[in-house]
């Protein structure tokens, strides 16, 4: 066995090459950014008014009036009117361009407006010229980058790319990906098991796990046959560039994928760790590029072994920072074997300090006290008492934050 450090230096060895290609905006959400978005016009592009009320000329405060004729509506949308004598007011909406004239807007809760005589009195009255506008050029200027190379794509990327007219994206491809489970126990989710069975969680998770980026992984699976696995196995080798699969690896006398990775030229470059949950992970490569992680079949080892290992892996191969978070703990924790240990914890963020509460389970069988915690906590070998108040680096797999 190795440890988890010497297992991640393993693991970053390996490194997958993603192209780039052009796809619709509205398909771009997850993706890597692959150009750097401009500001085709300023931002905003006209002198914006962002209060209802009325548009002034500030100086006409200074001069003391108070009463103003309205002149006329500026609504959204449409082009500027202009006003050129004293006491004269527009009345403006939000988001409309300012009038000729005016530099000030006066909003309806300082002011009363008489709708017979068309005549608006200022009933508190403002000493800021330029109160209330947005101005042309103050968030970007034309020209400026606006979005940057490798900026993962989300709803305001999308907004702020629309806004300057980019109907497509030019984004790094996903990861062409395999997840395949193991087993002749395992069911497919929408039927019954027997008694002996169980359904089919762990490719249901995984899949759900690959989709902030975007990638839409094939789902298979093998029973328990040498002959099968190798064959399938065999095949996806030359159609993936990621194999994911979950079981097989321990020990037992049906679990036949180091041994079918093995026949099919899979170089293994190590086949179990020193830590709790997870320690039959499965790593390695083939010669045609494709990277190889066999998880164990137990839910918890499979989802720790993919946040503690294949994520940040996977965040390197597109390009992303991977920052290791540091959380404090509220209780300690005893744990005797020589083993790294992966606590399962609820996190809370208190005045910018990240806590971990341990949250008992039973096991790595124990899929359904995942739904209770929040991440991992990542406990050192060389210890058994893990104090109180004292940090560790934890794996997040729920935001807290």
């Amino acid at each position: 066995m190795i440890t988890v450090q010497e297992a991640e230096q393993i693991i970053n060895r390996h490194t997958i090459q993603l192209q780039s290609e052009e796809v619709p905006l509205q398909q771009a959400a997850g993706r890597i950014l692959e150009e750097q978005v401009l500001a085709d016009r300023d931002f905003p592009p006209f002198n914006r008014v962002t209060m209802d009320g009325i548009a002034v000329k500030f100086s006409d405060l200074e001069n003391g009036i108070k009463v103003f004729n309205i002149a006329g509506i500026q609504a959204a949308g449409v082009a500027p009117m202009s006003i050129d004598q004293p006491g004269q007011a527009l009345e403006v909406m939000t988001g409309a361009v300012m009038p000729e004239g005016t530099d000030t807007v006066i909003p309806y809760e300082l002011i009363s407006i008489s709708e017979n005589d068309k005549k608006a009195t200022v009933v508190e009255a403002l000493t800021t010229k330029g109160k209330n506008v947005h101005y042309k050029g103050s968030d970007r200027p034309q020209g400026s980058v606006i979005l940057k190379s490798g900026t993962v794509i989300g709803a305001a990327e999308i907004g702020v790319a629309a806004t300057v007219g980019k109907s497509t994206l030019s984004v790094r491809k996903a990861p062409k990906v395999a997840i395949v489970s193991t087993g002749d126990e395992l069911v497919p989710i929408d039927q019954n098991p027997l008694p002996h069975q169980i359904r089919s969680s762990n490719a249901a998770t995984l899949v759900t796990c690959l989709k902030d980026w975007a990638i839409e992984p094939g789902v298979y699976h093998l029973g328990d046959d040498l002959q099968g696995t190798t064959s399938t196995l065999k095949s996806l080798i030359d159609t993936y560039q990621i194999l994911i699969l979950s079981g097989g690896v321990s020990k037992g006398k049906f679990d036949y994928v180091p041994q079918a990775l093995g026949s099919i030229q899979v170089k293994k470059d190590f086949h179990r760790i020193k830590q709790r949950p997870g320690k039959p992970l499965w790593f390695g490569t083939h010669e045609s590029g494709t990277i190889v992680f066999a998880f164990p079949g137990n839910p918890v080892s499979s989802f720790m072994c993919f946040h503690r290992y294949l994520k940040p892996w996977l965040q390197r191969c597109m390009g992303l920072s991977v920052p290791v978070m540091q959380a404090v703990l509220t209780d300690t924790i005893y744990f005797k074997p020589a083993l790294t240990y992966f606590a399962q914890v609820k996190i809370s963020l208190e005045k910018g300090i990240l806590y971990a509460q341990p949250v008992e389970g039973h096991g790595s069988g124990d899929l359904a006290n995942l739904a209770d915690a929040d991440g991992f906590i990542e406990l050192p070998a060389a210890k058994t008492r893990f104090l109180k108040g004292e940090n560790y680096p934890i794996y997040p797999f729920r935001s807290k934050i």
